[in-house]
C-alpha cells in the first residue's frame, strides 16, 4: 500500500451475532481521534447498560500506529485482540470497533469466545463500505495580486484543493494536496514572483 493512502471506512455500520445463546451485536464506526472514541463508548455503555460486556479495539491514523484493544472483563486476549485482528486483516485504520455481549446462560470457553468476537467484528466491517483515502498536506501562500494567473494556473494543472482564499494588495491562499504530490506544486510556485510560502503541515 502507498504511503499517503489508507483505508477506512464511510459510515457506521451493525451487525448481531449468535453463539449457543449469547448475543453479541458488533458496531464499526468511523472516528479520528480518541475524544470521539470516548464519546462513542459512553453512548453506546448507556445504551446497553444491561449487557455483561461492551469490548472494542481501535486504530487511528494513516501510519496505524495509534491502537487500543479492551476486553472488558472477559478473559485476556479473547475479545479485544480478536476485534483488533478484524480491523488490522483489513487494512483499516481511523476505526472503532464495539462488540457488545448478551450472556445466554452457556460459557463458550476461550477458544469459542475468540471466535465469536472474531466473528462480531468480521461481520459488521463486511457491512461496512471501506474506501481509500490519501494523506493529505496543506499549504499556505501568499502573493501580489498581479500575479494571480501564474498561480491559478498552477492551481488549475497540479488541481489541488482550494481551503481559503482572500484577495488584497496582498493574496492568501490555503491549499491541499496528496502528500506524494506536493513537492511538484511547491516547485512549480516556487517560480512565481513575489510568492512566499507561510505556512505548511
Amino acid at each position: 500500500m502507498t504511503e499517503d493512502i489508507y483505508k477506512t471506512i464511510v459510515k457506521s455500520s451493525e451487525s448481531i451475532y449468535t453463539e449457543r445463546k449469547s448475543k453479541f451485536i458488533a458496531i464499526a464506526l468511523p472516528v479520528c481521534t480518541v475524544e470521539e472514541i470516548k464519546e462513542y463508548l459512553e453512548i453506546y455503555q448507556k445504551k446497553y447498560y444491561d449487557a455483561r460486556h461492551l469490548c472494542y479495539a481501535y486504530v487511528l491514523g494513516h501510519e496505524r500506529k495509534c491502537f487500543r484493544a479492551n476486553d472488558n472483563g472477559e478473559p485476556s486476549g479473547t475479545a479485544g485482540k480478536p476485534i483488533l485482528g478484524q480491523i488490522n486483516s483489513n487494512e483499516l485504520t481511523n476505526i472503532l470497533v464495539i462488540v457488545v455481549r448478551y450472556f445466554g446462560g452457556i460459557k463458550l470457553g476461550t477458544s469459542g469466545l475468540i471466535n465469536a468476537y472474531k466473528t462480531a467484528a468480521a461481520q459488521s466491517l463486511g457491512e461496512a463500505t471501506i474506501i481509500e483515502k490519501t494523506v493529505d498536506n496543506k499549504i499556505t501562500i501568499s502573493f501580489e495580486y498581479p500575479f494571480m494567473n501564474d498561480v491559478m494556473r498552477i492551481v488549475k494543472e497540479e488541481e489541488p484543493e482550494i481551503l481559503s482564499q482572500s484577495y488584497d494588495m496582498d493574496c492568501f491562499m490555503q491549499l491541499s494536496i496528496r502528500r506524494s504530490f506536493m513537492p511538484k506544486l511547491r516547485t512549480r510556485l516556487d517560480k512565481v514572483e513575489t510568492l512566499r510560502f507561510v505556512n505548511e503541515e
